[in-house]
């Protein structure tokens, strides 16, 4: 009996679409994860894991889809094809079995190395691109999550003895973003 067909989609921010990665193609169960591919720690990404059995094919839209860096590339690849599940990237028209012939192997290391050196590309342009803007006095860095009422209001409540998750919470903020605010100096009004 053949397996299913599950496919497996990442995007890295809830804006993006994630329905044009698998378009036309059939997948009997889909796993979606909107996260960041820098590690393979991914709640969709592990339950596809323990979901998919022997006989089973993984269909991903792309090699960078799965995995950013080569080595949780391959690692990906020989846990599924260990547990003899078939492996399918549609962008690059490559499929992997466990049984795969040398020349399969050195192309998934090539196409695995070229999508980690774009990443390493995209990060080093977008790292030029602030240091340009901030040498032009265009770049003014991330939006402050707080006004400076908030953050005077903020402060108060953790003096008064507040617990500082409860006040992370009110504020719609992170406790590490309560612990900068608390450690940052109190801007000129």
């Amino acid at each position: 009996m053949p397996g299913q067909r599950i496919g497996y989609v990442r995007v890295s921010s809830f804006d993006q679409n994630a329905e044009r990665q698998l378009d036309q193609v059939q997948v009997d169960k889909l796993f979606t994860d909107k996260a960041s591919g820098k590690d393979t720690h991914r709640p969709q990404l592990e339950a596809l894991l323990s979901f998919a059995r022997e006989g089973d094919t993984v269909v991903v839209h792309s090699m960078d889809r799965l995995a950013r860096n080569l080595d949780d590339l391959r690692r990906l690849v020989q846990t599924l094809t260990k547990r003899g599940i078939r492996i399918e990237f549609v962008k690059e028209c490559l499929s992997f079995t466990g049984e795969d012939s040398p020349m399969a192997n050195l192309l998934l290391s090539v196409m695995g190395a070229f999508a980690e050196f774009e990443r390493a590309l995209i990060g080093e342009r977008q790292r030029e691109g602030i240091a340009l803007a901030k040498q032009r006095g265009a770049y003014r860095g991330r939006k402050k999550a707080l006004a400076a009422e908030q953050v005077v209001e903020l402060r108060r409540r953790v003096g008064a003895g507040e617990q500082k998750a409860t006040v992370a919470r009110a504020f719609g903020i992170s406790r590490e973003t309560l612990y900068q605010y608390l450690k940052v100096a109190m801007p000129p009004a």
